[in-house]
């Protein structure tokens, strides 16, 4: 069997590992074998809370929506049946947005949800 000599291939895999470990404490940015673990951990956790940020932000756009829609005489789940009722796609994102910055609009379109209910009820 031939003998191998990785010349340059092992240096680089162990630079590009080395790379992505700077700025880290200790070892962890200077020797091989803990960088790579701190890396693949880190690798990890920014996969899985990629993931995770997309559910946290769609929280905090519904707490706020929540906050906005009791201080108009409604719940939540009462105002969004209201804007699906009267044809209103507004995403919570927006919807959330408006509470926070605008909340004359945002009472504007509770106001059309409220008698999108009321009409439908009736």
């Amino acid at each position: 069997m031939p003998r191998v000599k990785r010349g340059t291939k092992r240096r680089d895999r162990r630079d590009k590992v080395l790379k992505l470990a700077s700025g880290y404490w200790g070892a962890k940015s200077r020797l091989h074998r803990y960088a790579k673990q701190a890396v693949e951990r880190a690798l990890v956790y920014s996969y899985r809370d990629r993931k995770a940020r997309k559910r946290d932000f769609r929280r905090l756009w519904i707490v706020r929506i929540n906050a906005a829609a009791r201080l108009n005489g409604m719940s939540y789940s009462v105002l969004m049946t209201g804007l699906k009722s009267a044809g209103i796609g507004l995403d919570r994102k927006s919807l959330a947005d408006l509470a926070v910055t605008d909340p004359g609009a945002f009472s504007d379109i509770a106001g059309k949800a409220q008698t999108a209910l009321a009409s439908r009820a009736s």
